[in-house]
């Protein structure tokens, strides 16, 4: 499910594009060298179009530190607050190798 990013109405499929019911916001997916490439376009506007490139996972930092299941040495890092406000946030880590997903309390 695809919104807007203009009036953040939901997109409804129309052919090989999508289309926003409000604004008139067109949208058109491409195949192109293993990625995805979003081609936008105004319907009531201008002829300027825009090409955005889509990575299907998200640029995260990295950290050396050993996997508890396969031991290997690269895992991927991110916090999120899951408990109170006035509590820690915690850290969770991902395995590069075996995509196993362990936690740290700070």
């Amino acid at each position: 499910m695809r919104f807007c990013p203009q009036c953040q109405a939901r997109l409804k499929p129309s052919g090989e594009s999508v289309v926003c019911p409000k604004c008139g916001y067109k949208s058109r997916k491409e195949a192109s060298e293993g990625k995805s490439v979003t081609e936008v376009k105004q319907v009531s506007g201008s002829n300027a179009s825009l090409k955005v490139m889509d990575d299907e996972k998200p640029a995260l930092p990295t950290i050396n530190i050993p996997c508890p299941q396969c031991g290997n040495d690269t895992a991927v890092w991110w916090m999120l607050q899951t408990r109170s406000a006035d509590e820690a946030t915690t850290q969770f880590f991902r395995c590069t190798k075996c995509n196993h997903t362990w936690r740290n309390y700070s």
